[in-house]
């Protein structure tokens, strides 16, 4: 409510933001956990995505497995994508660096119902007790990722800004790279609609 009230008065809402977490420490850390965790993180990279988001995932929502392209749909995940089908953000199509090990991650997993049973809260606490994460938080990976695409986007990177919103799960602005959801009810086939909705030009640079 004292968040509300300040946005309302057009006052900044403090907030304490986690400390992103770069590829190179995340992967490392990664590669030494178990399979499901592993994965996890991994894919919370790759997709920009919140750790609870993708620990929820199950197999069905894996649309397509492949060394060089997974698509996910995020439909049945806590943030929502079960109520409201038709947003943007609702695939992440994942092509580049990782792809080929989480596709044989994928490949020798038995079906499953939710990706990972380590909680946000969780993860926390494991990365409490490892000294080299112990700066980091769950949301670090989230935060992480966009931070990465930034410093691309800042270089010269031809990543478009409203791909990162839309990979992240953000409300994307209007304008002429918009797609309404209008639009998105007749998209049919949910592979053809995942590729145009581009994540993969996002993706692509995690």
């Amino acid at each position: 409510m004292m968040a509300s009230a300040l946005r309302n008065s057009g006052a900044a809402v403090p907030q304490a933001q986690a400390v992103p977490v770069d590829r190179a420490t995340l992967v490392q850390w990664a590669l030494a956990q178990a399979p499901a965790v592993k994965m996890c993180a991994l894919l919370a990279w790759k997709t920009a995505s919140r750790w609870a988001e993708v620990a929820a995932l199950s197999s069905t929502q894996f649309l397509l497995v492949t060394p060089e392209e997974i698509v996910v749909d995020w439909e049945q995940t806590p943030k929502g994508r079960r109520r409201n089908p038709f947003k943007p953000s609702r695939f992440a199509v994942i092509v580049g660096l990782l792809t080929s090990e989480l596709a044989e991650m994928f490949r020798t997993s038995a079906p499953f119902d939710r990706l990972c049973l380590l909680t946000t809260t969780g993860l926390d606490a494991m990365w409490a007790r490892t000294p080299e994460m112990q700066r980091y938080s769950a949301h670090s990976i989230k935060r992480g990722a966009v931070t990465h695409l930034f410093g691309l986007i800042a270089t010269g990177a031809p990543i478009p800004l409203h791909l990162v919103d839309r990979l992240a799960k953000h409300e994307e602005p209007g304008g002429l790279e918009a797609i309404s959801e209008t639009t998105i009810r007749y998209g049919g086939d949910p592979l053809a609609l995942a590729r145009v909705l581009e994540t993969a030009k996002v993706t692509s640079h995690l």
